[in-house]
């Protein structure tokens, strides 16, 4: 039978657990995040005794996530019967093979929810940086009033905190919620401990200014989100401390034009006179061939990048690169962690950076929509509003 008809037949057996079981369609974390502990431990225990094939599915499926692997570990061979007690052997057996500390038997009854497992609700996750510089930070912990607290936290490190949310619901709503943003292809959220989320909100607070507000609430709630302690480790510094740099330019390069990592654009107010500049000498009436006025136009702007890589930015650059790489370690993408290493010490001194191919790309890329260059009228056409001379029959 397969797992979904043995839902159905605890659904059938069973009424009050089947307004929770039905609407998942067989789908075990929709399942587990439907189901209460105790409903979720008794629906294992009578697949045990009546499906044993479904029961070590799904207890399989339950395993990869910590509320399941509770449930699953709490299970006791009490009252079982001989297929139940053997199909439970079998799904500890494969738990203990992949590192997983559990009790070689269970024979007395457990409690049908784990103690302690509604405190325990703590943690904290990061997403990658988007390409303006912006990351989600979120930050998880138990509600007094039941359930769980997630504060969500949009963090800039030019801007500051530009957005912030706080939400409370049932652990197992949150739960869901973090599970789906650790499993969306674009920008997947990462987990981080909850000193390090602090400590990265705590680095742009004071960005702030009263042109540029921090959120409406999150003065009230700074103290649980932003305050950590001396000496936190930051994602940065951790996978600094791991890798070795690759300082492979042409790679880095490569990996800016492709949309993978950066370009992080310059704040307006710094990048606005050069973009004027730049619109001006592309409009400009000198007549100059089109592949000329592109390059006059490159070096106008390699020629500003120590003005817009001042000591602030190229700091900020620096750790934005090395929070990138710390996102594609974690991803399994350590080629291209090592590159972005690589990237970030090169913004780590305070030499020229105008001759830089990785600086270069960084600002070059932003501004090409303001570097492109009209083409010259071709004098044998007639102008677009008016009619040509010769018109053939």
């Amino acid at each position: 039978m397969s797992l979904a008809d043995a839902l159905e037949a605890a659904a059938t057996a069973n009424p009050d657990w089947a307004e929770e079981i039905r609407p998942a369609n067989g789908d075990p974390f929709q399942l587990l995040d439907g189901l209460d502990d105790s409903v979720a431990r008794d629906l294992l225990v009578w697949l045990l005794a009546e499906e044993p094939d479904a029961a070590c599915e799904l207890a399989d499926e339950w395993s990869d996530e910590d509320e399941g692997l509770s449930i699953v570990s709490s299970l006791s061979e009490d009252g079982l019967p001989k297929p139940g007690k053997k199909a439970l052997r079998r799904i500890l057996h494969r738990l203990r093979s992949r590192g997983v500390a559990m009790p070689e038997a269970q024979v007395a009854p457990k409690v049908a929810r784990v103690g302690g497992v509604e405190d325990s609700i703590e943690g904290a996750f990061v997403s990658p940086l988007d390409p303006m510089g912006a990351r989600f930070v979120y930050q998880l912990e138990p509600n007094p009033q039941g359930g769980a607290r997630l504060f969500e936290i949009v963090i800039d490190d030019v801007r500051g905190i530009v957005g912030f949310e706080v939400y409370s619901a049932s652990r197992n709503k949150v739960r869901s919620f973090l599970r789906d943003l650790v499993r969306r292809k674009e920008f997947p959220a990462l987990e981080i401990p909850r000193e390090a989320a602090r400590a990265l909100v705590a680095r742009v607070v004071g960005l702030n200014t009263p042109e540029r507000a921090a959120p409406r609430g999150f003065s009230e709630w700074r103290s649980r989100v932003a305050e950590a302690a001396e000496g936190v480790t930051l994602p940065g510094d951790e996978v600094a401390a791991a890798l070795e740099a690759d300082s492979d330019s042409a790679a880095t390069v490569a990996l800016i034009e492709d949309g993978k990592v950066g370009p992080w654009p310059p704040s307006e107010e710094v990048v606005i006179p050069l973009i004027e500049r730049l619109r001006e000498a592309a409009d400009s009436s000198v007549i100059v061939s089109g592949a000329t006025k592109e390059d006059q136009l490159k070096e106008m702007v390699f020629d500003a990048i120590d003005a817009i890589f001042s000591a602030e930015a190229r700091a900020t650059t620096r750790h934005r690169f090395r929070e990138t790489a710390w996102a594609l370690w974690k991803s399994g993408d350590e080629a291209n962690a090592r590159l972005c290493l690589g990237a970030a010490e090169r913004f780590a001194g305070d030499g020229s950076l105008r001759d830089d191919p990785v600086a270069q790309i960084l600002l070059e890329l932003p501004l090409r929509p303001a570097m492109q260059v009209a083409p010259p009228p071709n004098p044998e056409e007639p102008p677009a509003d008016e009619e040509p001379l010769i018109v053939t029959p």
